[in-house]
């Protein structure tokens, strides 16, 4: 996991903690971007520069993480869809920040324990690609030519393209089994978040489902799942509770199983990573190191014979 998505959402909570802090005092949005954006805030910077320019405020915040990557625009996408929806449904700007703010760093946060749980297998990986070129220098070291017989014989040079395939291929591997591991949204439970948000202001069900149906659609984001939301509305309906809360619930129910299911797979890469290291560089090993040597003893011996 690269080292800085932690960081990045860290920061985004940070600017939505301080947002929710001055809308609660009374500031206008405007003003308070612009109080934020006068801090040295980079992403308020953008927003309050395109709002001037006549853009709302959801536009300008789903721009504010400007040309990024994927996972880095989800938190600012997802930012938009709540001010949105918090903006037709009249909902209270600022506890919906401070609840989104919350989600945030308990995602940050499991992205930290990601990458701890990420840093003996990468670790592992490292250690091992490195077998190949040790091999064949410690061959050298111990007076072998297996560099010679590598470049300059038929054999070697059959070792070298077999080696260097096979190297090409477990880091491909290894990277992709990274990958899967780090795969995750930084945006879940979002959906169920932003209905309860809308069914805040007081408005009827449907229209609440509707408002962030259209919402998380525009902005391209993952829709309410609709087998979660029925679940939820039948119990509520059944207790006769109100069902903001019971989305709430849901939706942090949403972001554990998420961040359990990443340690889950951070934990299960150290065994996956066996597979690159049986099938790929043990026998690159072979190929550089082993196979040379064994040409270079048996080629000085006949030469002695």
């Amino acid at each position: 996991m690269r080292a800085d998505e932690a960081a990045r959402l860290a920061g985004v909570a940070a600017t939505v903690h301080r947002l929710a802090v001055l809308l609660a005092a009374g500031v206008p949005p405007d003003r308070a971007w612009r109080y934020l954006a006068e801090g040295g805030d980079d992403a308020a910077v953008v927003v309050t520069e395109r709002v001037a320019a006549g853009e709302s405020f959801p536009a300008a915040i789903a721009e504010a993480a400007g040309p990024s990557p994927p996972t880095a625009r989800e938190p600012w996408l997802a930012l938009a869809a709540a001010w949105r929806v918090a903006s037709i449904a009249g909902a209270p700007l600022a506890a919906t920040l401070t609840d989104f703010a919350g989600s945030l760093r308990a995602l940050a946060q499991a992205r930290r324990d990601i990458r701890v749980a990420l840093a003996g297998p990468k670790a592992t990986v490292r250690l091992v690609l490195a077998l190949p070129p040790v091999g064949v220098l410690f061959g050298a070291l111990l007076g072998f030519d297996t560099l010679a017989v590598l470049f300059t014989t038929p054999v070697g040079l059959g070792c070298l393209v077999v080696g260097a395939v096979l190297m090409l291929v477990a880091l491909r591997w290894n990277r992709a089994l990274v990958g899967a591991a780090e795969r995750g949204s930084t945006s879940p439970g979002l959906g169920l978040d932003l209905v309860a948000v809308a069914l805040g202001g007081g408005g009827a069900l449907d229209r609440a489902v509707a408002v962030v149906d259209e919402t998380l659609a525009q902005l391209g984001l993952n829709p309410v799942p609709p087998a979660a939301l029925e679940s939820v509305l039948r119990l509520s309906r059944r207790a006769g509770v109100p069902a903001a809360a019971l989305l709430r619930s849901e939706a942090e129910q949403e972001r554990r199983e998420t961040a359990a299911g990443a340690a889950e797979r951070a934990a299960a890469l150290g065994v996956r990573l066996m597979l690159p290291l049986g099938v790929c560089v043990l026998p690159a090993f072979v190929a550089v190191a082993v196979l040379p040597l064994l040409y270079s003893v048996v080629s000085s011996t006949v030469q002695l014979g």
